[in-house]
C-alpha cells in the first residue's frame, strides 16, 4: 500500500452549496471550510467528500462523453518522496501544479489524483 484514500474531490461552482446538499443527504458534517474548498465527513476516520471551486465548470451531462464526470481522488501518504517514486513506477505521471501539502499526478489512463501529506 502506498497510501490511503483521504478524499474524493468534486469540482463545482459553489463549494458551500454543494457541500450543504451532500451534508444533508449523507448525514455528514463540515470539517474544513475555506473560500475555494469545503470538506465534509462522518464521525469516523473514513474518507471525506470535498467540494472544490471550479467557476467555469461545464457540468456533466450523463451519458454524453463530451461532458464527462469531474472529480479526483486525494490519497494520504506518510512519505511523499517514497510515495511519488512508487506511483511513478506503477505508471502514474507527475502533472504541473500542486502546492503546500499536495502533488498532482495522472493515473495510467490520464485521470488526475493528488498525493497529500
Amino acid at each position: 500500500m502506498i497510501g490511503r484514500l483521504d478524499a474524493v474531490v468534486i469540482d463545482c461552482p459553489d463549494p458551500r452549496a454543494l457541500a450543504d446538499f451532500y451534508r444533508e443527504l449523507l448525514g455528514m458534517h463540515v470539517v474544513r471550510d475555506e473560500a475555494d474548498r469545503v470538506t465534509i465527513r462522518t464521525d469516523s476516520d473514513a474518507p471525506s467528500l470535498a467540494f472544490q471551486k471550479a467557476p467555469d465548470l461545464l457540468p456533466p451531462d450523463w451519458p454524453d462523453r463530451n461532458r464527462p464526470q469531474q472529480y479526483h481522488l486525494d490519497v494520504r501518504v506518510d512519505d511523499i518522496e517514497e510515495a511519488e517514486r512508487r506511483v511513478l513506477a506503477a505508471g502514474a505521471k507527475r502533472l504541473d501544479g500542486g502546492g503546500a501539502g499536495f502533488r498532482v499526478y495522472a493515473d495510467p489512463v490520464g485521470h488526475p489524483f493528488c498525493l497529500v501529506w
